[in-house]
């Protein structure tokens, strides 16, 4: 079956058996550190009020038949044989459907999108259209009509990112406070209460203290962390099948299924919401996609996790099928199935198994915030790239301390695993309908497949998901209403920073400048030209943008070199370094006006220090050099006026390309013919960096080229200058009450307390100059 995957797959799972099983053990301490440790809970969680346990032992064997079909079914059969083949480019996760459907389909909400974004490899050009009488040719033109529809689509995307934020705060408090729960069983009763949240707080303190040094720097620990705990689970599991109950395998018969609700009814269906927190990280699966391979996961989880999760969780009904009398401070939680020498060894096990799977969800949410951010849905913050090698790991400082407060408050308040169980269930549940809603669309447009297929697998993995919702969902008032409380917090924040995006770039296409009237200026024309190049910060494709004839008629005067350089996402997850620049002239060459557009993946990394510098100048001076002029790259529905662009690679892929290089010699001889030649800008008097441009053999290079190419040179030893729009965003009068909250004190109040553009590009403050203008909406 050639699903959306095709030749561009991640060309590492094409590698061989040896690489695969490398990736496959690489893969259980970053992908399956939540999963696994949710043994700690799940018990504990289900039997905490609704149902108890009797001598009949119908109840946990009930419960123990639900949670194996439940791991089967969704993290087994859904995630693992069906949604992990709906990978974007090797990547996965919410975003990744959302962009398959974009791309599927014109539903992008990302306002400066491009017909030339279509021609990049990576988008897939070969995407088959559904024949003209199938449904999913009505679907698809139904979408592309309404924007309502779109904006829905947009929502849910939404919906599953803020679900995940909020499993990133409830996850490591659930699981370190239930592995912290084991020292109950060696301490008085009446004092392990005042030592588990303590205890449990330092833990998660030191945690997110501890997430700036980077993944990559214990990373090697996590995977013999996960194994050891996965072999320990098993164990104790194997163990107390045949110490205390060989006959506890009758249980994952489904009739146990519906015995248990017939004879707890109500109850029963309540506890589900404990037995939900059995498949607790099984959307790791997917959305760690991206940092191995298909078939590693579906190795590491078919071969190692699952049997290992069903083993622990057999272990644990055996023993408790024969012990109906545990004391009530005890509960049901998992160290008393533990045999009493081995309790502190699994008890310092658990924890650290804990600390990689909070550690992991942790990662996830920055990787969460950064698509957010690029898909302009969330406020500029500071992305720390902790890894130069491994692709992926990044550093949110403002995200990670606001994490580290809510998980702080979540675990002092709750207190217990029971409301932190309803909390962490709600969320996990919801993730999975979205994924679930999106998957069948997928199914129909991406894939081109019957929709009676789609329906099955919504109705089917609906059906299972909807019954744990609704279970969860009576638990509101219980816990389950934190993470719709942080979901609807973040959803707000993120609404209205795409809302105040939205409108501010319907802005300057309405007051964008004209070509015309830029040339009308003249090279000379009451414009000083001074040394160095003018980068100037726009979210336009073309035109010029409304802060720069501001500020040429606040100050008239200009750079030697003029470049209007937009940074731009594409709804796809990483752009090739060959494909990733587009340069055009703006009029004239005599001008020295360019336009660049640099276009980035949603997980590609973005920074502008002096190798992005060195990029752009010379993408710039290879596109004079070979005089490529051949791509429109500008949608008609965007704007009426055509620039003509070219895709130029950076010298980092074209190596026949130019290079710059830097040289404080004062020697400006040239190169013979036979060599690469070199152009030198004009010697100084002092002794300073020069820039020179190396030039491959190649046909000779016209006069006017060759000095274009001089003045670049000097203009790039004489320094780069960011100009950037401080803009101020205001409502009309006449506005309705909703837009003025949102853009007036909503807007304006994220815009005030995020990083501002200076610290979202990492541009050089002495080299900035910010330009200051109301825009009213």
């Amino acid at each position: 079956m050639d699903l959306e995957t095709g030749v561009f797959q991640n060309p590492v799972k094409k590698e061989s058996w040896r690489i695969v099983l490398t990736l496959a053990y690489q893969s259980l301490g970053v992908v399956y550190g939540d999963l696994s440790t949710s043994p700690l809970y799940v018990y504990k969680s289900t039997f905490a009020e609704d149902i108890k346990h009797s001598e009949t032992n119908e109840e946990i064997f009930g419960v123990l038949s639900f949670v194996f079909w439940t791991l089967t079914l969704v993290p087994l059969l859904k995630y693992v044989f069906i949604v992990l083949k709906a990978d974007d480019n090797g990547e996965g996760g919410t975003f990744a459907l959302y962009s398959l459907l974009c791309r599927h389909a014109r539903v992008n909400a990302l306002p400066n999108c491009q017909s030339a974004d279509e021609e990049l490899s990576s988008y897939k050009k070969d995407i088959i259209s559904p024949a003209p009488t199938t449904f999913g040719a009505r679907l698809k033109s139904t979408l592309e009509k309404h924007r309502v529809l779109q904006r829905f689509l947009l929502v849910l995307a939404l919906i599953g990112a803020c679900m995940v934020i909020g499993d990133g705060i409830l996850t490591p408090a659930i699981s370190v406070f239930s592995a912290v729960s084991g020292v109950e069983l060696a301490t008085a009763k009446e004092h392990h209460k005042y030592i588990e949240v303590p205890v449990a707080c330092i833990i998660l303190i030191g945690l997110f203290a501890l997430q700036h040094y980077g993944t990559h720097r214990v990373g090697f620990l996590f995977a013999p962390v996960v194994i050891t705990w996965l072999l320990c689970i098993s164990s104790i599991g194997l163990y107390n099948i045949f110490y205390w109950n060989p006959r506890v395998y009758q249980a994952l018969s489904p009739y146990y299924m519906y015995k248990f609700l017939k004879k707890t009814q109500r109850g029963g269906w309540m506890s589900l919401g404990g037995i939900l927190l059995c498949i607790t990280g099984s959307e790791a699966m997917f959305a760690d996609l991206g940092h191995f391979s298909q078939l590693s996961i579906q190795i590491a989880f078919t071969t190692m996790v699952y049997p290992s999760l069903i083993l622990a969780y057999m272990g644990q009904a055996a023993y408790l099928s024969q012990h109906h009398r545990i004391q009530n401070d005890y509960h049901i939680g998992f160290y008393v199935s533990v045999p009493e020498k081995l309790r502190w060894p699994v008890l310092v096990i658990a924890i650290l198994a804990a600390v990689v799977g909070s550690q992991a969800i942790i990662t996830g949410t920055f990787s969460i915030i950064k698509q957010c951010s690029a898909l302009g849905c969330f406020p500029r913050v500071k992305i720390v790239h902790t890894s130069s090698k491994i692709h992926g790991q990044i550093y949110i400082p403002e995200i990670n301390w606001t994490l580290m407060l809510l998980c702080l408050a979540v675990t002092i308040g709750f207190r217990d695993t029971k409301r932190l169980g309803n909390a962490s269930g709600l969320a996990v549940i919801t993730v999975m309908l979205v994924t679930t809603c999106l998957m069948s669309l997928v199914i129909v447009l991406c894939w081109h497949r019957n929709v009676i297929l789609a329906i099955c697998f919504v109705v089917f993995f609906g059906t299972v998901e909807a019954l744990y919702f609704s279970a969860s969902l009576i638990k509101f008032l219980e816990g389950a209403w934190v993470p719709v409380a942080l979901s609807f917090l973040f959803m707000i924040v993120m609404c209205v920073w795409h809302y105040g995006t939205l409108k501010k770039y319907e802005f300057d296409v309405e007051n964008k400048v004209s070509v015309d009237w830029l040339l009308s200026l003249g090279p000379s024309l009451g414009i000083v030209r001074v040394r160095g190049i003018g980068l100037i910060h726009t979210e336009l494709v073309s035109g010029i943008p409304a802060i720069f004839s501001h500020f040429v008629t606040n100050l008239p005067a200009f750079h030697q070199v003029l470049v209007f350089l937009c940074v731009k996402y594409v709804p796809i997850p990483h752009v090739k370094h060959e494909e990733r620049f587009l340069v055009g002239h703006i009029g004239p060459k005599e001008y020295r006006m360019y336009r660049v557009i640099v276009r980035y993946g949603y997980r590609d990394a973005h920074k502008d220090d002096l190798v992005f510098e060195n990029d752009l100048v010379c993408s710039i001076a290879e596109f004079i050099r070979t005089g490529k002029s051949s791509i429109n790259c500008t949608d008609d529905d965007v704007t009426k006026e055509c620039d003509e662009m070219a895709v130029v690679g950076t010298p980092s892929t074209h190596l026949d390309g130019i290079h710059l290089r830097f040289d404080e010699s004062e020697n400006t001889s040239l190169a013979g013919t036979s060599e690469p030649r070199e152009i030198r800008s004009p010697p100084v008097t002092k002794l300073r960096k020069k820039v020179r441009f190396v030039i491959p053999e190649s046909p000779k290079i016209d006069s006017s080229a060759r000095e274009e190419l001089r003045e670049l040179m000097e203009a790039r030893e004489a320094g780069i200058a960011y100009i950037l729009g401080h803009s101020y965003v205001k409502t009309k009068q006449g506005s309705s009450l909703i837009k003025k909250l949102a853009i007036n004190y909503g807007y304006d109040f994220l815009r005030k307390n995020c990083r501002s553009p200076t610290y979202a590009f990492t541009v050089p403050h002495a080299s900035t100059l910010e330009v200051g203008m109301v825009y009213h909406i």
